[in-house]
């Protein structure tokens, strides 16, 4: 399995309702220095429809600017359409939707 499939394996693991960051997903595929290869990762994403990469936030729980199949407000559309709820700053309360790594 190459790199980008990998991290497209973990991004299919993000349940809905929930978020990881670039980083979370980078150590869950094998390498905590890969935040800026998730991107080019999601960026580059084969199939949308199976590969939720709108659940992939910043560290600070915000969307991306330059969402990979629109703007950062689509991003924010699919998420809040899966229960998530932005706070006045526009970002995702890490505490209550982020994953958990054990």
């Amino acid at each position: 399995m190459n790199t980008f499939e990998r991290i497209y394996e973990v991004v299919k693991s993000i349940p809905k309702g929930k978020v990881a960051t670039y980083g979370q997903v980078a150590l869950l595929a094998g390498n905590p220095r890969w935040a800026r290869v998730v991107g080019y990762a999601l960026h580059n994403n084969p199939s949308p429809s199976t590969i939720p990469c709108h659940r992939v936030v910043s560290r600070e729980g915000r969307v991306a600017r330059n969402y990979a199949f629109g703007s950062g407000e689509v991003q924010r559309q699919l998420l809040e359409s899966e229960g998530i709820v932005f706070e006045s700053d526009g970002s995702v309360d890490m505490e209550k939707y982020c994953i958990k790594i054990r």
